[in-house]
């Protein structure tokens, strides 16, 4: 199988994933969470970095980031908080993770295809 700019940009896409989800693991411990959102966050951390590795082998699997990144950011105002910082950083780590968890993968079909008129 060719290595072509598809796989590399889903690679790059899955790494950050990972990273991300290690981030959101380290920052529940570093910084002020309320229980409820601490908990929250370093769970989401741990499946992050899970659904990341697994779609490395299987793509479809990245959606489950998708779901992640959705549930994270309404979490941010569904949540009691201590720290306005904490807030910010999981909305933008929410974000960043929804946009890479689009990213299709090799031999996926991008979400949307042109259409030619008849």
């Amino acid at each position: 199988m060719a290595f072509t700019a598809t796989n590399a940009n889903a690679t790059v896409a899955r790494w950050v994933n990972l990273v991300l989800g290690v981030w959101l693991f380290i920052s529940a411990f570093i910084w002020d969470h309320s229980m409820a959102e601490r908990t929250n966050t370093w769970i989401l951390g741990v499946l992050c970095v899970i659904f990341a590795l697994i779609a490395m082998s299987t793509p479809t699997a990245r959606w489950l980031n998708t779901i992640l990144s959705i549930w994270l950011f309404i979490s941010v105002w569904a949540l009691p908080h201590h720290n306005l910082g904490t807030m910010w950083n999981n909305a933008i780590v929410a974000i960043v993770v929804f946009i890479a968890s689009l990213v299709p993968g090799a031999g996926e079909r991008p979400l949307t295809t042109a259409r030619t008129p008849a």
